[in-house]
Parts: structure tokens; C-alpha cells; sequence
């Protein structure tokens, strides 16, 4: 039974995970068989629209910091977004997570649950 509890946690990010854990969580998942072909749903769903709210908040927030900055989330088995945050928090990243809140991207895998997911935003100039 142990191993069991043991491996339910290593799929289940624990309340109070620090940034860094859940974008390696993000990344493996990313990096797992189902991976590609989930970014591709989710990002023929969104891409489209994280441009034009990258675009907004960018514009909503002048003089606007520029500065790369990393959103991550889970998604629910709805597509819900949950626990959205960003790093470094600037005013164009939390307008960004403000952006994801309110989305609902494709269903995903079956594990881990709930998924994760990561996003890198820079310019490149």
C-alpha cells in the first residue's frame, strides 16, 4: 500500500508546490507519450487568443514590462484552468493569468491528474 500512496503523490501536486516543481511537473507531462498531441489541441485552441490577450495586456499595462515570464496551471478534466500562477508576478504576466482563468482548454490525458501545464511568454524583438 505504500507504494501506491507513494505514487499517487508524485502525480498530484501538493498544495504549497513551489513554482519551480510545477514546471518540471508541466514539462513531463509535456515530454510524456500523450504530450504532443495534447499541446497541439491546446495550443490549435488558444493560440490564437493567448496572442490577442498577450497583445492586450501588453497594451492595458504602459508603460508595459517586457520581461519574460512562466504562467503554469492545472487543467481539470473539464478544461478548467486552476491554481494559475506566474513568475516573475508583473502586472502584463497577472493580466496574463487573469486572461487563463476564464478559459477552458481541451480535455486532458488521464494522467496526471490534474495536468499540468506551463507557457514561457518573451518578445523576441
Amino acid at each position: 500500500m505504500p507504494i501506491l500512496l507513494a505514487l499517487a503523490l508524485q502525480t498530484v501536486p501538493a498544495a504549497g508546490t513551489d513554482f519551480q516543481t510545477r514546471m518540471r511537473q508541466a514539462k513531463l507531462a509535456e515530454g510524456a507519450a500523450a504530450g504532443p498531441d495534447y499541446q497541439k489541441k491546446m495550443w490549435d485552441r488558444i493560440g490564437n487568443a493567448t496572442t490577442d490577450a498577450y497583445k492586450a495586456c501588453l497594451a492595458s499595462n504602459t508603460p508595459a514590462d517586457r520581461s519574460p515570464f512562466t504562467l503554469v496551471a492545472n487543467v481539470g478534466t473539464d478544461g478548467h484552468l486552476t491554481d494559475i500562477a506566474v513568475q516573475p508576478a508583473t502586472p502584463v504576466a497577472n493580466c496574463m493569468a487573469g486572461q487563463f482563468a476564464s478559459w477552458v482548454l481541451p480535455a486532458p490525458p488521464a494522467t496526471p491528474a490534474p495536468y499540468p501545464v506551463e507557457i514561457d511568454f518573451s518578445i523576441k524583438e
